[in-house]
């Protein structure tokens, strides 16, 4: 990762960890005001927020260590680790509303809401979807996995607040709704936490690299040689920002070496070049 990358990361991490504590002091006085479990919750979920921005920070500063002896491809996988652990989080906090809403349903209880939890509410929303908007942002410039993860957890908090809102102006009429909402709240970081860990786990494993990508490459490999080299078996390894792709070609077996060690080397600088992909190429006999 570079260093411009690292800095979008950092100046992320310590706004969110910043923002996230007063918010989530806000709502926990407001659900102890107002006895609502379901404010209450929200108010947790925001704090795995100042979590998880702290675990974006960590991550942030260990994939931007350059390759070393132990690790040749760099440190970038760090960052799907940082990512992984984020949603293990919302998973936690998930599970733990969902059984915080059955006991609260059980017991018959009705939240008290009032003007404090109406204003405290607004202000989360407002300022967890700017939050989420501007990880959203860094993520685009830089490509971070951790800066998507820890923006889609901005997110869900802002929706969560927009359901409770809901349920504070219908808490009157029904006193099962901040049992339900709490419950709402829980499946929406449970969601969250699926998004991210389903993704990072399969780039930590390896995916298949897409067709659509391996068309591209045989179409610009097709227009760089003069000779038809049938390039195929190929295989993407992913470490964070940096990528790494081998793969197959054909050449006539009584080729000379520097001949053939030119053709590889210009597919190499190509497919770096259109694709930012670093190309190892074995060749083969036709």
């Amino acid at each position: 990762m570079n260093v411009k990358n690292q800095k979008y990361i950092i100046r992320e991490g310590w706004i969110s960890i910043f923002t996230n504590l007063l918010l989530f002091g806000l709502k926990y006085w407001a659900g102890l005001v107002s006895g609502s479990i379901a404010l209450i919750a929200d108010a947790w979920h925001t704090l795995t927020d100042s979590v998880s921005s702290i675990i974006v920070l960590i991550g942030g500063k260990i994939s931007g260590k350059p390759a070393d002896e132990d690790h040749p491809f760099g440190h970038g996988r760090a960052e799907h680790i940082a990512a992984i652990i984020i949603g293990v989080l919302l998973a936690i906090v998930a599970f733990d509303f969902v059984l915080g809403a059955i006991n609260k349903f059980k017991s018959g209880e009705a939240g008290n809401f009032g003007t404090i939890a109406i204003v405290v509410t607004i202000i989360s929303i407002v300022a967890k979807e700017a939050m989420a908007q501007y990880a959203f942002w860094a993520y685009r410039k830089t490509g971070s996995s951790i800066l998507k993860a820890d923006a889609w957890h901005h997110r869900t908090d802002s929706l969560s607040s927009i359901i409770i809102l809901i349920g504070i102006f219908t808490g009157k009429y029904f006193w099962w709704i901040d049992s339900l909402l709490a419950f709402i709240v829980a499946i929406m970081i449970g969601l969250a936490s699926y998004e991210i860990l389903s993704k990072e786990i399969k780039k930590l494993l390896g995916e298949q690299i897409s067709p659509e990508l391996i068309k591209e490459i045989i179409a610009e490999v097709d227009k760089l040689t003069e000779i038809e080299v049938h390039i195929h078996h190929f295989h993407l390894h992913q470490y964070g920002n940096h990528s790494e792709l081998s793969c197959h070609i054909k050449l006539p077996a009584n080729m000379p070496l520097q001949e053939a060690h030119d053709i590889c080397s210009n597919i190499e600088n190509m497919i770096k070049e259109k694709f930012n992909l670093v190309t190892t190429i074995h060749p083969e006999p036709i």
